[in-house]
């Protein structure tokens, strides 16, 4: 069994997105449409039990909001909020202002001299990957990705394995011959649900997550000047994830 291709989800996984990025671009969003809506830290870590901004959106009125009155337009007017939230992210990325996170860089250029295929499968929308991937990656590095798979191109988002299944159909690959990178229990249930082995790590708002089923779970992907921790999973007794430990990871 041979590793051909590394599929990668982006928000929490490439880089911390959701509490600096998506979280502030729709508070900014909220307050252009004159909304008295607000998500602080702890409110977005509940509201990322729902996968997609807009639904993300409904779950919040639903649930935290009884108080609010829907309008007749109400399902325009949220997706009009996406495309503002998603306009402001836009702007955040391209100052440079979401770094991403340790070893991403190293092991993406590693595994493209290694011959490995990539390629992204996410719920957030083609626009913010390419914006974040250009200006935190470096310019040009969108074409490293055999496929990005992205944001509505499938109905069903995230626990659902569709964006898997078609990211793996679009590459020509059975699951056997991948390995996927989640941050999440929700990505997780996805990879797996796609029959991916899924290598995870964690962040500030996943820490407590469900990750049974994972090949390993790991604070980052490390560097070899700065040692990530095994949380749970295989023990590869190496303190930082290149080429050679993802295909002792897939084959174990």
């Amino acid at each position: 069994m041979t590793l051909h291709a590394l599929l990668f989800d982006v928000d929490g996984t490439l880089a911390d997105t959701e509490r600096d990025g998506h979280r502030p671009a729709f508070n900014q969003a909220f307050k252009d449409a004159g909304l008295d809506w607000h998500w602080d830290v702890a409110l977005y870590g509940k509201l990322l039990a729902v996968t997609g901004g807009k639904e993300r959106m409904k779950h919040y009125i639903d649930h935290y909001r009884p108080d609010y009155r829907k309008p007749d337009n109400f399902d325009a007017m949220v997706a009009d909020l996406h495309q503002a939230k998603t306009r402001h992210y836009a702007t955040l990325a391209a100052r440079g202002g979401i770094p991403m996170r340790p070893g991403v860089k190293r092991l993406l250029v590693e595994a493209r001299a290694a011959g490995l295929r990539l390629a992204i499968a996410t719920t957030t929308t083609p626009e913010n990957v390419t914006v974040l991937l250009e200006h935190s990656l470096g310019a040009g590095t969108p074409d490293w990705f055999e496929v990005i798979a992205a944001g509505d191109i499938v109905p069903a988002k995230k626990p659902a394995p569709d964006i898997y299944h078609y990211a793996l159909q679009k590459m020509g690959l059975g699951a056997a011959d991948c390995l996927a990178f989640e941050d999440s229990e929700n990505g997780l249930r996805a990879s797996l649900g796609a029959g991916l082995k899924t290598l995870i790590t964690v962040n500030d708002y996943t820490l407590d997550h469900d990750f049974s089923g994972a090949a390993v779970v790991l604070s980052d992907l490390g560097d070899p000047d700065a040692p990530n921790r095994r949380l749970a999973g295989a023990d590869l007794d190496q303190p930082f994830v290149d080429v050679a430990y993802l295909r002792a990871l897939h084959r174990g």
